[in-house]
Order: structure tokens, then sequence, then C-alpha cells
């Protein structure tokens, strides 16, 4: 496959922004580690609904069946993306893949599915600030590079202007808490995973790109990415990977147990370390290891899962998190669609054990999810592939624009504080629409 480095940095974003038909996805990654992709793509993007979501699934595993077993050269190994697919899977999939999970009372039009062929991209690596462009064959190449030799028009990356904001109510999350409680008292399950909504009312000509450069700016994070399906917009701000696959490996690195930050450096530093000590957030968070390692066992090797990096706090702009990499060997039989369906939806954003959590979600939870809690991601010529969890992430439809954050409920949950974690987690996205927290 025909690959070209380039001189000079181009700007994916200006890009994306300026084009927005030839590049419906930009994944950019945070600080000086990982990698920029800019998909690009010349066939209007597919989106299925709610009620189509095993045509899609069929669909998506004929798309993965049409890729050609793609050995890469040595030089081009290293590359996350050398052509193929990029994909969304919305949370709501999951009814395709366990029926006995109710629907949310209040569904809504927004897409629960997308996916797209993308024959070139442009890769920007982080940390040697190296740009390469890749395409599967020469006349995707040269048509990039034309693209790319085309004077970029002028972008305006603004503030969003915002109408207005609402939050649900919180008493309604109170009542969920308590309810979740009660069944853990009952026996049910041991930990559910509950969100909450808010949504904003845009000003007239607001754009995905200014809402994605703004959040970009305000909480940055080494999973975020901005799709753009048309009439409906992804823009996410994720820290959470769902799963890679690469070599036959298959990687998953979740996130459990949440502190909120302080400016003031002292009083950080002591949050930091209560949570990495914390008996309760510990707990919550091996136990969702062992749910993710259960279902990485369900496509890997017997006797190859095993946990890589355990319980690391890593800090972001506005919380300190517990993370974990469980990883293992794919076993021959199993498929990237397979793989991902596995795994889909993530463990930590749902609960333990994990069916019956998602049936008490659909209970308490009354509008969809859709792409909160989902996933985007790419698939590789040779069968590899990367995907995180849309969390931090606005949903965007016209001029109204949606986002939820949530929290793991444990029998000793503190309702209040349970409550406040879920405006922490919201504040990098309010803060970059301009909004009070």
């Amino acid at each position: 496959m025909p690959s070209v480095c380039l001189a000079t940095l181009p700007d994916l974003a200006a890009l994306r922004a300026a084009w927005p038909r030839q590049f419906p996805l930009l994944l950019q990654s945070a600080a000086d580690s990982g990698w920029d992709i800019l998909f690009w793509s010349e066939a209007p993007l597919p989106t299925w609904p709610l009620a189509e979501a095993k045509a899609f699934w069929q669909a998506f595993e004929e798309a993965a069946a049409s890729l050609l077993p793609v050995v890469p050269a040595d030089a081009e190994r290293a590359l996350p993306f050398r052509g193929g697919w990029f994909f969304y899977l919305g949370y709501e999939l999951l009814h395709s893949l366990e029926p006995t999970v109710a629907l949310a009372a209040n569904q809504d039009a927004f897409p629960v599915a997308a996916l797209g062929r993308a024959p070139a991209a442009l890769l920007i690596e982080r940390q040697t600030q190296q740009a390469w462009l890749v395409a599967e064959d020469e006349a995707a190449l040269a048509k990039l590079q034309q693209l790319l030799n085309t004077s970029c028009p002028a972008v305006n990356f603004a503030p969003p202007p915002i109408k207005q904001a609402v939050e649900d109510d919180p008493q309604q999350f109170l009542a969920g808490v308590a309810a979740i409680k009660r069944y853990i008292y009952e026996g049910d399950v041991f930990q559910v995973n509950l969100s909450r909504a808010w949504e904003v009312r845009l000003g007239e000509g607001c754009s995905c790109d200014q809402i994605y450069a703004s959040l970009r700016r305000a909480n940055p994070a080494p999973f975020a990415g901005l799709l753009d399906m048309g009439r409906w917009q992804i823009i996410s701000s994720s820290p959470e990977r769902l799963l890679s696959l690469r070599d036959g490996k298959a990687s998953t690195r979740p996130i459990a147990g949440t502190h909120p930050r302080s400016a003031d450096p002292a009083e950080d530093a002591r949050l930091k370390a209560r949570l990495a000590t914390s008996l309760k957030e510990r707990a919550e968070h091996v136990m969702l290891i062992d749910l993710e390692r259960n279902d990485l066992g369900r496509i890997c090797s017997p006797g190859s899962v095993q946990v890589e990096e355990l319980m690391a706090v890593a800090s972001y702009t506005y919380v300190h998190h517990i993370e974990s990499t469980v990883c293992g060997m794919v076993r021959a039989d199993v498929g990237p669609v397979a793989a991902l369906r596995a795994m889909f939806p993530g463990g930590t954003i749902t609960g333990c054990p994990k069916v019956r959590t998602m049936q008490i979600i659909a209970e308490l939870e009354s509008t969809p999810r859709r792409a909160y809690t989902g996933s985007i991601g790419y698939l590789n010529h040779d069968g590899s592939l990367d995907s995180n969890i849309l969390i931090r992430s606005f949903m965007q439809d016209g001029q109204t624009l949606r986002f939820r954050a949530g929290a793991g409920i444990v029998a000793d949950s503190d309702p209040e504080r349970e409550l406040q974690e879920t405006r922490a987690k919201a504040r990098g996205l309010l803060r970059a629409l301009g909004l009070p927290t």
C-alpha cells in the first residue's frame, strides 16, 4: 500500500472543517503520545436506525470479509491505519446482541450505527511530530494529494454560541441511586453505571467543528474524535479505550474509580492519593477488571488473558481516574467484528453482572444513550482495529446538543457524592460551551 511521509504537518482539524464530506471522521490523541488520524472517504456515510440494527451487523461482517488480508511492509507496520473502514456503534445496539434488555422508554431518531469506507487517511504521530499520507492504491493517494494541494478555506473555530442549557432533574438520579442500592442489597447486581443528561440549545450557525475545537481546548483526552454523519454529529473527548486488536492481541483499558481535581496543587495531590488508596474505589475497579477478563475470555485463547497494568491513577483536566490494561491473544476462529460484539458495550459503563445491569439501566434512564457509552473506531485491511468508549461526548442534531455523564453505583455509594461525580465529569463539556459548572 502506498504511503508518503510529509515534509510539513497538516492542520487536520482545519482540513476536516473545510471539506467535511471528504473527511467525515477525525480521531485525535492528547499531549505527546498516540496518533491523530483524518479519514478520507469518497462515498456518503451510511447510517442505521435502531430498527435496522441487525442489518448493520450483517453489513459490518460483509465489510470485514471484503478486506483483503494484507501483511504490512516493515516500514508501514508502525502506522495505525493503512486503509479500510471506520465505524460508530451506538449503545442501543446491545438490544440486537442481548434481546432480554428492554429499550429506554423515549426513543429518538439519532442513529445507532454508521459504517464508512476509508481508502486513504492522513496520520500524525504526536511524539515525533511526523505526518504520513496513506492509501490503498495510487489512485486514492493521488486524489488525496490533490486535495491537500488545494488552498484550504478559512475556518471558524470561535467558541460556540449558546442559547440555553438544561440539566436533568437531580432528584431523578438520586432516586435511581436508591433503586440500584435496593437491587444490590437484594442480590441482583454488584454495581451499575447510572447516567443523567444535559441538553443545550445552540445559537445560529454553530458548527460541530467549533464545538470540537472548544472541547479539545477545555478537555483534551487520548481517544477524542469528531464523526460527521450529515444531519447528526458525535463530538468526543474520551479518555477510554474499548478494544484494540493488533498482531493477534486484544487489549482493553477499563476506567473505574473517579475523584474530582482541585485547583490547589496540594489538595489535588491529596485527592489523587485518596483515590489510589480508597478501598471502595479499588474494590469496584477490581470487580470490573474481572468483568473485562471474562469478556476477553470469550474471544481469547485459554490462559492468555492477563492484566498488563493494574490500577494506575491517570490525571485529566477535571478528574483523576483509576485505569488498568487487560489483554489476551485472540483465537484464530474469531474475526474483528465478533471480537467487538463480545466486548460491546464496555463493562465499565454498564456494570456487573453485565446483562442484568443493562436491564436496570434501561428501567431507570428515561432517554436512550445512543452515542454515549457507544464507540467509534476503525478496521484495517490486516484485521487490526482500535476503538474508544464514547464518554465525555456531545451528540449534535442541528441546533440541539445533548450529552450524558454517569457514575458507578455500589452498595456503599453516597447518592449526593455520586451526583457530584456526574457533575465533575460534565465539567469539561460545560466549560467547552462557556457554561457555568
